[in-house]
C-alpha cells in the first residue's frame, strides 16, 4: 500500500458507488485511477482487476456466497455484500493472492467500515468458501441451460432467453461466453497527425504491446489496433498529443460505412463522447463541418475536451437535444450520423454494470426514444444524402424492427446497407449499423 491508501477499500468504494449508487463502472473505475495516479502499477491493476472482475462476474459470486451463507445476498448490508463478492473474487479468479490473504483482509475492512460485530460472520462465510471452492455445484445444464449459463457467466436469464429467441440457443451460449473474455483497448490513428506505423513504433518506445486489427472487409482499415501493457491512459504522452483516440472497431466501421467526402456536412445527433464525431471530420481531410452535438451540458464538455486533444478543427460540439426540430438544419445534411441511446447489450465486455441495471421494461422504453429521435432527426438529410443509424445492442426489438419501421414509416429512403455485429465474431463489440439513402425528390 502506498501513503496508507488501502486498494481493497479503494475497489469497495467502486463496487458501491456502481451497486448502491447506480454509478456506471467505467466512469467510477476511472476516477479512482485519476485521482490515486501515484499508486503503483501494480496497485492500480490490483484495483482495475478486482472491481471489474467483481463486477462481470457478481451472478456467479452471490450463487457461490448464497451456498455457503445462512443470510442470502440479497439481505445483507450493502458493505457486508461487497466485501463478500471482491474477496470471493479474488479467492476464485486470482492465484497471485493467498487466500488467507483475501480472508484476513476481508475482515479488517468489516472492522474499517464499522462492521465490528460482522467480522466473525465474514470471516467464517470467507474460509467455508476457501476450503470448498472445488467441490461447489453448479446448475446443470442440460435441465435448466438458462440458469446455467446465466451463473457460468453472470449474464440475466432474461437477456439470454432474448437472445436465444432472436439467433437461437448456441448464439446466446455464444455471445455470452464471449462476454467472459478479458476485453481489449482498440485505438484508432489520428491520420490527420501521424500515420499507424509511426504510432506503433512511438508506442512501442514507451514499452507498450500493439496488435493491428485487420477487418478483411475493408483493406484501407489499417488505423485501428489493440494496446496493451500500458499503466494508465491519460499518462501515454502520444494520448496526450491526441495521435489517437480509444474507440471500439464496431464503432470505427460506423464511419468507414457512412463513407463522408471532404467538404460534407455530417450532423451527429447523440454524438457523446465524440469518436464518431472525430473519425468523420478526420476522414474529410479537415474539409467540411460535423456539427457534433448531444442533450447535457457535460457531455458537450467532453467532446470539446476530446476534440481539442486531438487538434481536429473542421468539429463543432452543439448543446441539442435530438428530439426537438432544429428547422434550420432541414434538409441540410449529407449525412446524419445517429448512433442512439440503448440498452447496451453489445459492449457488456467493458460496461458490465449494463447487464444489472438493464431491463426488459427499460429496453420497450427505448425503442420509443429511438422512433422518437428518428422521426425528428430523418429530417435533416438532405436528398440523396445518408441517415446513419446504430446502437451497441443486440435485440432486434431496437435493431431490425426499428428499421422495418422507418422503412413503412419514411417510404422516401431506401435501405442500402444492414448488418448485426456480434461480439463473439471478430475484433468488436456487438454492434447494429443500418445505412439508409434519401432518394431524390
Amino acid at each position: 500500500m502506498t501513503d496508507g491508501v488501502n486498494s481493497r477499500e479503494l475497489v469497495l468504494g467502486i463496487l458501491l458507488a456502481v451497486t448502491k449508487e447506480e454509478e456506471y463502472s467505467h466512469i467510477a473505475i476511472s476516477a479512482v485511477l485519476e485521482k490515486y495516479q501515484y499508486l503503483s502499477k501494480q496497485e492500480r491493476g490490483f484495483i482495475t482487476r478486482v472491481a471489474e472482475g467483481t463486477l462481470e462476474n457478481m451472478i456467479e459470486l452471490d450463487y457461490i456466497i448464497n451456498q455457503f451463507s445462512k443470510v442470502k445476498i440479497n439481505k445483507m448490508k450493502p458493505v457486508i455484500r461487497c466485501i463478500l463478492r471482491m474477496s470471493v473474487y479474488q479467492l476464485k479468479y486470482m492465484d497471485s493472492v493467498p487466500a488467507s490473504a483475501a480472508c484476513n483482509e476481508a475482515v479488517k475492512l468489516a472492522e474499517r467500515k464499522g462492521f465490528r460485530n460482522l467480522k466473525a460472520f465474514v470471516n467464517g462465510v470467507l474460509r467455508s468458501i476457501s476450503r470448498s471452492l472445488d467441490q461447489i455445484t453448479y446448475p446443470n445444464e442440460n435441465q435448466d441451460p438458462f440458469k446455467a449459463w446465466s451463473v457460468r457467466y453472470s449474464i440475466p436469464e432474461w437477456m439470454l432467453k432474448q437472445w436465444a429467441k432472436d439467433y437461437g440457443m448456441e448464439k446466446a451460449r455464444s455471445v455470452a461466453a464471449a462476454f467472459k473474455q478479458e476485453g481489449k483497448t482498440t485505438i484508432r490513428t489520428n491520420l490527420l497527425k501521424t500515420t499507424p506505423e509511426q504510432l506503433k513504433a512511438a508506442l512501442e518506445l514507451e514499452g507498450i504491446t500493439v496488435e493491428p486489427v485487420v477487418v478483411e472487409e475493408y483493406p484501407d482499415f489499417n488505423y485501428a489496433m489493440n494496446i496493451s501493457g500500458y499503466d494508465y491512459l491519460y499518462a501515454i504522452p502520444q494520448f496526450q498529443e491526441g495521435l489517437f483516440y480509444v474507440q471500439d472497431v464496431s464503432s470505427m466501421l460506423v464511419t468507414q460505412i457512412a463513407a463522408p467526402a471532404p467538404g460534407n456536412y455530417v450532423l451527429d445527433v447523440c454524438a457523446a463522447p465524440g469518436g464518431k464525431s472525430l473519425h468523420m471530420a478526420e476522414k474529410m481531410q479537415g474539409k467540411g463541418l460535423v456539427e457534433a452535438r448531444d442533450v447535457t451540458g457535460y457531455k458537450v464538455d467532453l467532446m470539446e475536451d476530446n476534440i481539442a486533444r486531438c487538434g481536429i478543427e473542421n468539429i463543432r460540439a452543439v448543446l441539442w437535444d435530438a428530439r426537438v426540430l432544429d428547422e434550420e438544419s432541414v434538409e441540410k445534411a449529407d449525412i446524419v450520423v445517429a448512433d442512439l441511446p440503448c440498452s447496451g447489450l453489445g459492449v457488456l465486455r467493458k460496461k458490465t454494470d449494463i447487464r444489472y441495471r438493464m431491463t426488459e421494461e427499460k429496453e420497450k422504453d427505448l425503442v420509443k426514444l429511438q422512433r422518437e429521435i428518428l422521426s425528428v432527426v430523418h429530417r435533416y438529410v438532405k436528398p440523396k444524402g445518408i441517415l446513419s443509424f446504430s446502437t451497441c445492442t443486440m435485440d432486434k426489438m431496437e435493431n431490425e424492427e426499428n428499421t422495418a419501421w422507418f422503412l413503412k414509416e419514411y417510404p422516401e429512403f431506401t435501405l442500402v446497407y444492414e448488418k448485426q455485429l456480434f461480439p463473439d465474431e471478430g475484433n468488436g463489440d456487438g454492434f447494429y449499423i443500418a445505412k439508409f439513402k434519401r432518394n431524390e425528390k
